[in-house]
């Protein structure tokens, strides 16, 4: 089989501006996804078009499950966010355009140094992705899983970081239980985050403030207070080695019922409620920063395996780290299992 050629998408970039001088261009299309945007919020297109307002406004992130509200000064308003949302559909809309057309279709399978597969359909994704950032938020940089930094700055205060699929194992064997996660950072710190099922047409949106939706409806975790009653997921046990390979087997010795093979997916599921834990090693940023939003607007926790919060500044220079990560539904049981994982 030959490997079906690339379409080499332009990158020319407009210069990349001060995000006081940002004038943010119309969207091309809407999105196709559902998602609860307020309607009645009536943001003018002035406040949409003009200067993102770094410095002056506020929201309010509530816990997942609708707890007190703590004000956070992160310099975005509703309509910032609604705007990003609208930008993020897009990408997961073109890149689920891209994987449909692949899927279950015969194509050449490349290795990466790493050793990880890499097909047509995760650079094609990407590169489609790549370009409605560039044509839409040309200020913002851009980190994907294929091809890195996108910016002619070495730096910015918002970077979309991409991994048009998740989950390429299964891409490859026919199993639809990858995904493509999609996650805007703003200062390190992500602020909106998808997880995007083409073939099932499922979209996971979280974002900074707001309850987390699957198509459009709002959902959230279960509660699992215990690690004998919890459902866990990993990718694979084959992928823990050494010391943190103990550490889960740890764990796993003492859940009710320890499942495998859904890479990003299991994530969505705990977001759902169906699922109670879940546990990995040597996850990479694009990996996981996109599951952030949508794991914490639903009521879960989401840390490293000492119970840190996850961060991760992108820049030119950056090098992609890897990370033990740990996702609960509940709280109580994010606790027992940092407490039995006993990672120092």
């Amino acid at each position: 089989m030959q490997m079906q050629s690339l379409q080499v998408l332009s990158h020319s970039h407009s210069n990349f501006l001060s995000l006081n001088r940002c004038r943010i261009p119309p969207l091309s299309s809407p999105p196709a996804f559902p998602q609860s945007l307020s309607s009645d919020r009536n943001c003018p297109s002035s406040v949409r078009l003009n200067s993102i307002k770094m410095n002056s406004a506020r929201y309010s992130l509530s816990n997942g499950h609708g707890g007190s509200s703590q004000a956070i000064a992160l310099g975005l308003d509703d309509c910032d966010l609604d705007r990003f949302t609208d930008v993020g559909n897009q990408l997961a809309d073109a890149a689920g355009d891209v994987i449909r057309r692949y899927f279950r279709k015969s194509f050449d399978i490349l290795d990466k140094e790493d050793l990880s597969p890499v097909t047509i359909a995760d650079q094609a994704a990407e590169e489609s992705m790549v370009k409605i950032i560039q044509e839409n938020l040309p200020s913002h940089a851009i980190f994907g899983e294929e091809n890195g930094w996108k910016c002619k700055e070495d730096f910015a205060d918002f970077v979309w970081v991409l991994d048009p699929i998740d989950g390429t194992k299964s891409f490859i064997t026919g199993k639809p239980l990858f995904g493509t996660l999609i996650a805007l950072l703003h200062k390190g710190k992500p602020i909106l985050g998808i997880i995007d099922q083409p073939i099932l047409k499922e979209r996971w949106i979280g974002m900074a403030g707001r309850r987390t939706t699957l198509n459009g409806q709002e959902i959230s975790s279960r509660n699992c207070a215990q690690l004998s009653k919890a459902y866990m997921y990993t990718t694979s046990p084959h992928l823990f080695s050494g010391d943190a390979e103990v550490a889960f087997a740890r764990v796993r010795s003492k859940v009710k019922v320890p499942l495998y093979g859904c890479d990003c997916y299991a994530y969505a599921l705990l977001a759902s409620g169906f699922v109670d834990l879940v546990i990995e090693s040597g996850l990479k940023p694009y990996d996981f920063l996109s599951l952030i939003p949508v794991i914490e607007g639903a009521g879960g926790v989401v840390t490293d395996w000492k119970g840190h919060q996850l961060y991760w500044e992108a820049s030119s220079k950056a090098h992609a780290p890897s990370f033990n990560v740990v996702a609960a539904g509940d709280k109580r049981v994010h606790q027992e299992a940092l407490e039995t994982l006993q990672w120092h």
